[in-house]
């Protein structure tokens, strides 16, 4: 549409001049040409569409009988004087893309190295991951996730930054990075948790937090320390779907200072073919057209599917056609299921 765009100007132009006759100037709007190129067009295809103008302006002011008249000559002058800004708006619209482009894969790359790929496998569980961020252009946002198999069992975290763009990502790196080191030395993890806090109280201002739940897997159940964070919901192997929420509700991190004690781990039992889904806020908080948040739980029919990460694409597809178009916040989901080895 847009390359044919100031070829269809032109030519209803010179249309309505033909039939309008010399009663009425339309030949000034042949500016419209160059000026509708530059939005698409290269700098030299906004060149050629400005000398198609001058070349359907020269015959058409012979038609008219206003050729090398002062009125004509002004025409011919707008449209050149068009045509120069055009190709340089152009131009800066080709640098702007390809500075953008590059942006982009250095944000890729950034999401790469900050957000590694989950294992499809570790130890007897299968994992899944759907990351859908807020910031569509960059593909990368405040939302955390990270899974590790330690002595101790699988340890992960899944978390969400307070606020967005760079700040956001930057406490995001703080986090994963004290967590991978912590998942490995700490003995459980209230100590992951510590060592968390430690690294946030150097980096983060004094309001700003992580929710976030710590969760270690081991051979028949999962402990969970959830600081903040929305309670993941368990799907037993009989079907029954139940929501764990901590016995006590605990602060972000971030907030130790404001806590009167250190969170609790709680633990759950967690056998073959039980499953169970992390996720982060903007999943449950994003909207229809109508204003509804969505439904997790009601919509947790696809989780059912014989592959892990195919079931969670099509909850992920689910959660995109309640949205009806982006999302307002970034969201992930991790998913779990004991396949037994």
């Amino acid at each position: 549409m847009l390359r044919v765009l100031p070829f269809a100007a032109m030519a209803a132009v010179a249309a309505c001049d033909l039939i309008a006759g010399p009663s009425l100037g339309f030949l000034p709007l042949l500016i419209l040409g160059p000026t509708f190129a530059c939005v698409f067009g290269s700098v030299r295809r906004t060149a050629f569409i400005g000398a198609t103008a001058l070349a359907l302006c020269i015959p058409l002011a012979a038609y008219n009988g206003t050729l090398l008249k002062w009125q004509n000559n002004l025409t011919i002058a707008t449209i050149l004087s068009v045509t120069c800004a055009s190709m340089l708006a152009s131009h800066l619209r080709l640098q702007r893309e390809r500075e953008l482009a590059n942006l982009k894969l250095v944000a890729e790359a950034a999401q790469r190295v900050l957000l590694r790929p989950v294992p499809r496998r570790a130890g007897d569980l299968r994992l899944a991951l759907s990351y859908t961020s807020a910031s569509a252009e960059a593909r990368i946002g405040g939302d955390l996730y990270e899974v590790v198999t330690t002595p101790a069992g699988v340890r992960l975290i899944v978390g969400d930054v307070q606020g967005k763009g760079l700040q956001a990502v930057e406490t995001a790196a703080w986090v994963l990075g004290a967590f991978r080191e912590a998942a490995y030395d700490q003995a459980d993890l209230i100590g992951v948790a510590q060592r968390l806090e430690a690294t946030l109280a150097r980096h983060l201002g004094a309001e700003s937090f992580v929710t976030a739940i710590l969760a270690e897997v081991t051979e028949d159940e999962i402990t969970l320390l959830n600081c903040g964070h929305p309670a993941p919901i368990l799907l037993r192997s009989d079907g029954h779907i139940t929501v764990i929420v901590p016995p006590e509700e605990n602060l972000p991190l971030g907030l130790a200072s404001l806590a009167p004690a250190t969170p609790k781990p709680y633990n759950c039992g967690f056998g073959e073919q039980d499953q169970i889904l992390f996720y982060t806020d903007g999943v449950i908080e994003t909207r229809d057209p109508a204003g509804r948040f969505y439904p997790l739980t009601e919509r947790l029919g696809p989780l059912g599917g014989d592959d892990p990460q195919q079931a969670l694409d099509a909850l992920r597809e689910d959660l995109l056609d309640h949205a009806g178009g982006p999302l307002a916040d970034d969201a992930a989901m991790l998913f779990l299921r004991r396949q037994g080895y």
